[in-house]
């Protein structure tokens, strides 16, 4: 009784919510941001929760980077995008030839198949739609917003409290992880296209985790001034300190995963400016996302926390594909 009842709890919450978050528009801006509102209820409340009739405006390119803008609900497959996009662009060419592709900033090329769904949710983070003839693939090219940055945010960090940057962040992650149903990580988990539902609210949490490590990478690297560059580090070490305070794991290893990565511990002479004190505690937060023996080390952790806890998301996707293809 008690399981049926939390089970009915949780189904008329996910009803509930979708109903109130009726009529909202959503845009993919071309710049490779994360997906915004772009108009939704008039009662003054800002929502996150994307539901599959909510319209998104978002850009699909072809090969000479010419592009047009469409607008569609996010449940829309994979096919209609493409038919569409390809009528816009003047591609004379038979649906059966022509490819919804993401171009990846690596130059990856992955093609969508014509059933899937929530496609601009989808897209990695600084992809970006094309449509191609199945025999031109080769042609697709990076557009110029996809190349590096050439500097940082426009904001100094330092004058930001770091405690109130990780609670806000904190804030704005708890809204798009309560934003993501648990059948949308059944979806994920069995496969999509077994169901036809989308898992854009899925998409934008797990997006949202590349964000925030690359930021990081991001703000480091661009910033040519020695001294200027060891206060950054310091404080992305006391960021990931105050969001493992506020059992915001998810950003907790982003940030860490960001630091940890091979540009950034290539900055040697930033390391070496940085206190004693400083560099004991990153490593003992690297300790904690240490992957050996099974994640053992965030495991423990994670199991003497209380309620709340925005988890590692891709971890609990990982145990949960690991325990269906076990069965």
């Amino acid at each position: 009784a008690s399981l049926m009842h939390n089970v009915m709890s949780q189904l008329r919450r996910y009803q509930e919510e979708r109903q109130a978050s009726a009529g909202q528009k959503w845009k993919l801006p071309p710049a490779g941001q994360p997906i915004s509102l772009f108009s939704g209820p008039t009662d003054g409340k800002t929502r996150t929760l994307i539901r599959p009739a909510d319209d998104v405006i978002f850009r699909v390119y072809c090969a000479d980077h010419t592009f047009c803008t469409l607008r569609f609900p996010i449940n829309t497959s994979a096919n209609e995008i493409k038919v569409s996009a390809a009528d816009k662009l003047g591609l004379r060419h038979p649906r059966e030839d022509l490819l919804l592709v993401e171009l990846k900033s690596s130059g990856e090329k992955v093609t969508f198949r014509d059933a899937e769904i929530s496609i601009p949710t989808a897209l990695s983070l600084n992809g970006r739609l094309f449509v191609s003839p199945k025999d031109h693939l080769d042609a697709l090219t990076l557009i110029p917003e996809q190349e590096n940055p050439t500097e940082g945010m426009d904001f100094d960090m330092e004058l930001f409290s770091t405690k109130e940057l990780a609670y806000h962040m904190t804030l704005f992650d708890w809204d798009l992880f309560w934003s993501v149903h648990e059948y949308e990580l059944l979806y994920q988990t069995f496969g999509r296209l077994r169901f036809s539902q989308i898992t854009a609210n899925l998409d934008v949490f797990l997006r949202r985790f590349n964000e925030i490590q690359y930021w990081v990478i991001t703000e480091l690297l661009l910033t040519p001034n020695l001294s200027k560059r060891v206060q950054i580090l310091r404080k992305m070490i006391k960021l990931a300190c105050y969001c493992k305070d506020y059992q915001n794991l998810n950003a907790f290893f982003a940030v860490v995963m960001g630091l940890s990565n091979v540009a950034v511990s290539r900055l040697s002479l930033t390391w070496e400016k940085l206190s004693s004190k400083s560099r004991k505690i990153f490593t003992e937060l690297e300790s904690l996302i240490d992957p050996s023996r099974n994640h053992r080390n965030y495991r423990s952790y994670v199991g003497k926390l209380q309620s709340p806890v925005i988890p590692f998301m891709p971890l609990l996707i990982k145990d949960m594909t690991f325990v269906h293809e076990g069965n």
